[in-house]
């Protein structure tokens, strides 16, 4: 057990955060294997943030456990946030300072070669370096709060939609480089709404939903564990048999005389049954996108039977 828990770079378990009058997290449990890039999607108000403030220690949670590097974020905070670096979708900075001063501030909290890690990713990213914060765009100050948190090279890199205001290009060189640093062995944990860029750079995926972790693999297993089933019906009115285990549905629509589901573990069998139920004069299949899955899950009540 103990050497399985030095190959992850976090570990939650059973994680509850409450606060009054809400529920931000219930029973949450996530492993996140170090050299991997761990994507987290969920809605507004699934309890992303919120997981993601547990797992840097600015907050404290309300039952279960959480390990991010073998450490306690909230008992051993100073040295998790020496070794990660965090961007927040929403990133503080003194808009007072200039991008270079900015640089030379953080580097007083981390070793030799801070600022000179710093200069050369802003002056990659083309931002002035005489520029105050306050005068700068929103891509400016994200790609501002990227070089501080990267300048540090950690072990584990945390971003909260790290790509709003990005331009295209920008956008694209900075997924790359996150490939890149998962190929030296360093870990992301990536929280995105952008769902194509997710599909570009993830190995696993975790799909959050009020505050439940509704749906947890590698990104190549829900590609081939997802299909759309489409049922033409000779009458709107007919009554389908429930699927058997181990096909569960996740998402049924009835449009008229079509029946649309999103279906996990369909087997060949179970597909060759359907094309022989009463009442069905037609089926297709096609591939699901990690959009449709992510929809399916928010949007429909998994069970591992269905009726029509």
């Amino acid at each position: 057990m103990a050497e399985e828990s030095d190959n992850l770079a976090i570990e939650v378990s059973q994680l509850g955060v409450t606060f009054p009058g809400c529920v931000a997290l219930d029973k949450v449990d996530l492993q996140v294997p170090k050299g991997t890039v761990f994507a987290l999607l969920g809605e507004n108000g699934a309890g992303k943030t919120t997981l993601i403030r547990v797992l840097t220690g600015f907050t404290q949670p309300t039952t279960g456990q959480c390990r991010v590097l073998g450490l306690n974020p909230v008992r051993d905070s100073v040295q998790v946030r020496q070794r990660i670096g965090y961007v927040s979708d929403a990133p503080a900075m003194y808009n007072w300072m200039k991008v270079d001063e900015i640089g030379w501030f953080a580097a007083s909290f981390y070793p030799h070669g801070y600022l000179e890690r710093y200069r050369e990713l802003i002056g990659g990213y083309m931002v002035p370096a005489d520029r105050k914060i306050r005068h700068l765009s929103k891509g400016q100050r994200a790609k501002v709060a990227l070089a501080l948190a990267l300048a540090h090279d950690p072990e584990l890199l945390i971003l909260d939609e790290p790509t709003s205001g990005l331009d295209p290009l920008v956008r694209r060189e900075f997924l790359e480089s996150l490939l890149e640093r998962v190929a030296d062995g360093r870990t992301v944990l990536l929280s995105s709404h952008q769902i194509n860029e997710v599909e570009r750079v993830a190995d696993q995926v975790a799909i959050l939903h009020q505050g439940q972790v509704r749906l947890l693999d590698s990104l190549q297993n829900l590609r081939d564990s997802f299909v759309e089933l489409t049922i033409g019906l000779s009458d709107p009115l007919v009554t389908l048999p429930e699927f058997e285990s181990p096909a569960e549905v996740f998402r049924s629509q009835l449009n008229g005389r079509q029946q649309r589901m999103v279906v996990r573990d369909l087997s060949p069998a179970q597909l060759e049954q359907v094309r022989g139920w009463s009442g069905v004069e037609q089926v297709s299949t096609h591939a699901t996108s990690l959009e449709d899955v992510f929809t399916a899950c928010l949007r429909g009540k998994p069970s591992t039977k269905h009726s029509a």
